[in-house]
């Protein structure tokens, strides 16, 4: 079969590979569409701490494909089924497995993170992931590769849970990447009056506008506090989501946050620089609550696959292009430009 190969940062490679053979309770999956993310791009890079070097793995965690062989001892799923695999699993026996955060889970296991992922025709998948419930079976008339932004959107799905948004609320959003225009998306299913997004990178600031938010404000352009004060007639955003690795932004929204904001850092920073100046003032006076989410869940990404097959959420603008397996490099390149939001690898 045909597979990318990651052999050490910037050197991945289109290999001809042996298709993987299943056990007895196993699955193996003929993969429709896979989603480059950021996190196979610090994979592309070397800066994953689960890709030592050494490493030869084939990366790709956001992935839906079609199900060709089932094991012996596999129940509930026959070859020709559609579906979606949440990629992250935990020990399935600590206190965050059993309290449903399997994603905390210290000794976690991840497809194309800890072992070979979707970026290939063809994928084994353990049998953990079945005896876990990762599978989720895609509404036949669902596209492919909407379904494999499931992963995604269910860590969207849970950075928004702590938030609380209420019908009505001004909701600001920094940063207009994939996850940006998710969070927006979100916030407007679930009851936002406004929903602003701020954006440094033009054409990304252009794409959030041709998506429906009410506004964009791009930094260079406009000053974000002058723009917040305006649009909230004083009172500053109910919610702010960082949606962006940056300091400056973690920073300002403290003094963008209205009396009562809920605020959600959702965009880690870089490992060599991760402290910000954090004004607690502002916290304290303000009874702002400040928070934090990482990954996803397999309960998250349940029901991110759940309102992706209701279609209560329409993610297709996000696909900007679609490679062929064999144009794999290409599509990372393209990547690399940041002028669309999703590429997808169809093999």
């Amino acid at each position: 079969m045909l597979a990318l190969v990651y052999h050490g940062p910037m050197d991945l490679r289109v290999e001809e590979i042996p298709t993987p053979e299943i056990g007895p309770d196993e699955i193996l999956l003929k993969v429709h569409s896979a989603s480059i993310c950021g996190t196979d791009m610090r994979i592309y890079h070397g800066g994953h701490r689960k890709y030592p070097v050494g490493t030869v793995r084939i990366p790709g965690h956001e992935l839906v494909g079609e199900i060709t062989q089932v094991g012996s001892r596999v129940k509930d799923f026959t070859a020709g089924q559609c579906v979606f695999v949440a990629p992250n699993i935990g020990c399935g026996h600590c206190r965050q497995c059993i309290s449903g955060n399997n994603n905390r889970c210290a000794n976690y296991q991840a497809i194309g993170i800890t072992m070979d992922g979707g970026f290939a025709e063809f994928m084994r998948i353990p049998a953990a992931f079945i005896r876990q419930g990762n599978l989720f079976h895609v509404g036949d008339d669902v596209d492919p590769g909407v379904a494999a932004l499931t992963e995604p959107f269910a860590c969207v799905l849970r950075g928004q849970e702590p938030l609380h948004i209420r019908a009505g609320e001004t909701v600001l959003v920094i940063g207009a990447g994939p996850i940006g225009i998710m969070h927006a998306k979100l916030a407007r299913l679930n009851g936002a009056g406004k929903i602003l997004v701020s954006e440094y990178n033009a054409a990304r600031a252009a794409q959030a506008a041709e998506l429906g938010v009410d506004r964009v404000i791009v930094p260079t352009q406009e000053d974000l506090a002058e723009v917040i004060q305006e649009e909230t007639g004083g009172e500053g955003a109910d919610v702010i989501i960082v949606a962006a690795p940056a300091h400056s932004a973690q920073e300002q929204a403290l003094s963008l946050a209205s009396i009562g904001g809920r605020i959600n850092f959702f965009g880690g920073l870089p490992k060599d620089r991760p402290t910000i100046q954090f004004d607690s003032n502002l916290v304290h006076y303000k009874e702002l609550m400040v928070t934090a989410t990482t990954a996803c869940s397999t309960q998250d990404c349940w029901r991110a696959s759940e309102i992706i097959n209701s279609k209560r959420v329409d993610l297709s603008p996000l696909i900007s292009s679609r490679f062929p397996l064999k144009e794999a490099l290409q599509a990372f390149a393209s990547m690399e430009e940041e002028k669309g939001l999703k590429v997808l690898l169809e093999p």
